[in-house]
């Protein structure tokens, strides 16, 4: 299982929301070039990188950030955040993403997110799936939208989708614990998903759990930043998984 940890930007600054609400802000680090090093000196490989401007301004924001990340680091970058045209999609590739993720867009516009699909390659594309409830939520959150998960991505995987990121509000940045029971009914009930898991990861143990269901990858926010998980035992992680 891949270990990805999170970097979320506001004011270029790297931050951390609880149930993605903006008002509860935090600033961890004034330079997330920094925090990707960091990162990458324990052995780490991946990096979620999530433009909070470019959510709420509904297009690409912070590029700046990812482009200097990409360029002086070796992380493996997917990136999300308000890309909502081509021409996002343009910057945020140009600026070295390794993948993006398309979570409103795919509910607001799915004839635009399966171009991309189709232009790009599942290899390239990850449908992000954010649920409150087992209902997708969109626009940073903000939205709730009448479309059930399961069969959201269902339908999504029919048009090529392979890379899912499933993060359930409830528990994002509360770090209570990962929703172990709803990763399981949807690997259960889509087949062929690489599903990585996002929100409420709170300690070192739960990471061999979520490998046990077979979630492809995990993302990790709070838990580092508030050294509930520390990137030795990451290190380490990696090293006997490797």
């Amino acid at each position: 299982m891949r270990i990805i940890p999170a970097i979320d930007i506001i004011d270029g600054k790297c931050v951390r929301l609880s149930k993605g609400d903006y008002d509860t802000k935090k600033i961890y680090n004034e330079n997330p070039l920094e925090v990707a090093k960091e990162f990458e000196a324990h052995g780490i490989q991946y990096l979620h990188l999530v433009d909070l401007d470019g959510a709420k301004s509904k297009h690409i924001v912070n590029h700046k950030v990812l482009d200097q990340i990409a360029s002086k680091t070796g992380l493996k970058i997917d990136f999300g955040g308000g890309l909502k045209t081509d021409e996002d999609l343009k910057i945020a590739f140009d600026s070295g993403a390794n993948q993006i993720t398309g979570g409103s867009i795919a509910v607001k516009n799915p004839d635009i997110f399966k171009s991309w699909l189709q232009k790009f390659g599942n290899g390239k594309i990850i449908l992000g799936a954010d649920a409150q409830n087992e209902k997708i939520a969109v626009s940073g959150w903000l939205e709730e939208s009448d479309k059930e998960l399961i069969p959201f991505v269902n339908e999504y995987q029919k048009e090529g989708v392979s890379y899912v990121i499933c993060t359930d509000i409830s528990k994002d940045g509360m770090l209570e614990g990962p929703s172990f029971d709803l990763y399981k009914k949807m690997l259960k009930e889509i087949e062929d998903i690489k599903l990585i898991a996002s929100g409420g990861i709170s300690t070192f143990n739960e990471l061999p759990k979520l490998a046990e269901i077979g979630c492809e990858g995990t993302i990790i926010g709070k838990a580092i930043y508030e050294n509930r998980i520390s990137l030795k035992q990451l290190e380490n992680y990696i090293l006997q998984n490797s």
